[in-house]
């Protein structure tokens, strides 16, 4: 089936516009402005925290956000970030988007906007066609409004955005119960490791300032580390090998991310092997931003053998419980202690060898094992919740395409 095309602007209800420019000195305090960083780390845009920017009364007008708004990035420092399309899903009373954004607001009658947001996320965006390429790659709201989109009937429009939707809503449901989990381990690491209120707490002697049994060891004496396989690109494959656990694996800041593996069709060593259960750490980093160098994830079980890459090492426990080691680097912040110690100018690299000398607080060995009682359950679940996310996706962006094309009918 082919679907008739239309001129983007005839579906606007206003004109497009571009936002505001607000400089730093001016933020702090007024009303929400979205900047690139929410457009960008949000696909459906809710009302979260943002910075605040003060607005006259014609700003409060012209650059105001409402539910549904697509926004689209007018810029991006790498080039499929261009032309970026978010779409608005709760906003509060008044907010605003700032100047790298093109807001895009449909007329619901003949334009349904999560059709539109999945199109434009679809193999079949025309967005590409008006990107353009200097020191950074940006679109225009000139070439924006010009381009001819797919446009089926409204019915048609809201029954493949239902479809569409409610796998995000599935999504979006997974994502806010395992933020709930996290806090509560981040509370339960909080409680028993920083205010000291562990189990028996009150009948424990304090020591040299600590907990009796509890000292301070260097990491060398309490793990060792593998370093990953290095590569070339002609010992990856789409179709055959290992599956290569790597750097795009680790979110910001720690935890897994899926569906990121590499194939890899060459040899490694045995120790460079990975099981579901154990726990790597990125040592290269593509930004100055430190959001991956030093932080942790604990590996998955994805059915099938694994080993890592080169921009990863795997510890191994030798005189500590992994996941007292993994919710010290994650939920106690000593991943941010590792970080600072890579150095590089555009590529930051980490030497396994400099952190070995830092010091970190472990407690007794029953305390850690009934930490481990605890805190295991509350992974495991995030673990499966994680995996119900990751099945969903890949069922939607199965799907997308074939609905945009119209190869399947609903």
């Amino acid at each position: 089936m082919s679907w008739d095309t239309v001129v983007f602007e005839k579906l606007y209800a206003i004109e497009s516009r571009n936002g505001l420019t607000k400089p730093s000195r001016m933020r702090g305090t007024g009303f929400k402005m979205i900047n690139m960083g929410e457009l960008f780390s949000n696909d459906r845009i809710y009302d979260i925290p943002m910075e605040l920017v003060p607005l006259n009364d014609k700003e409060k007008v012209s650059a105001k956000v409402e539910k549904d708004d697509l926004l689209f990035a007018r810029q991006s420092l790498v080039l499929e970030g261009a032309g970026k399309c978010s779409i608005v899903k709760e906003v509060s009373p008044l907010t605003v988007f700032e100047s790298h954004i093109i807001r895009v607001r449909l007329n619901q009658e003949i334009a349904e906007p999560l059709f539109y947001y999945y199109y434009f996320r679809s193999p079949y965006s025309p967005v590409k066609t008006i990107v353009s390429q200097c020191a950074q790659a940006g679109i225009r709201a000139s070439d924006l409004q010009k381009l001819r989109v797919a446009f089926p009937n409204i019915e048609t429009q809201r029954r493949i955005a239902s479809v569409l939707s409610a796998y995000d809503d599935l999504i979006e449901n997974n994502q806010k119960q395992i933020k709930l989990l996290e806090e509560a381990a981040q509370r339960l690491y909080k409680e028993w490791f920083v205010d000291l209120h562990f189990p028996g707490w009150e009948e424990t002697k304090i020591v040299d300032g600590l907990p009796e049994g509890w000292s301070y060891k260097p990491l060398s004496d309490l793990f060792s580390f593998v370093r990953g396989k290095s590569y070339t690109s002609k010992e990856l494959s789409d179709t055959s090998g290992v599956l290569m656990v790597n750097l795009k694996n680790i979110r910001a800041f720690g935890g897994y991310k899926r569906n990121a593996e590499k194939r890899f069709t060459g040899k490694y060593k045995k120790e460079q092997s990975l099981n579901p259960g154990d726990l790597v750490m990125g040592v290269t980093d593509m930004t100055q931003e430190r959001r991956l160098v030093g932080h942790s994830a604990i590996v998955p079980d994805l059915g099938e053998p694994m080993t890592l890459s080169m921009d990863l090492i795997k510890l191994v426990p030798t005189n500590i419980q992994k996941s007292y080691l993994y919710s010290t680097l994650y939920y106690g912040g000593f991943s941010l202690k590792i970080s600072p110690l890579a150095n590089g100018v555009n590529v930051l690299h980490l030497k396994p060898e400099a952190m070995m000398n830092l010091q970190m607080l472990v407690p007794t060995r029953e305390l850690m094992d009934t930490y481990v009682k605890v805190f295991d359950p509350i992974q495991s679940r995030i673990e499966l919740l994680q995996k119900q996310i990751d099945v969903a996706a890949e069922a939607r962006d199965r799907l997308l395409p074939k609905l945009m094309s119209g190869e399947i009918e609903v």
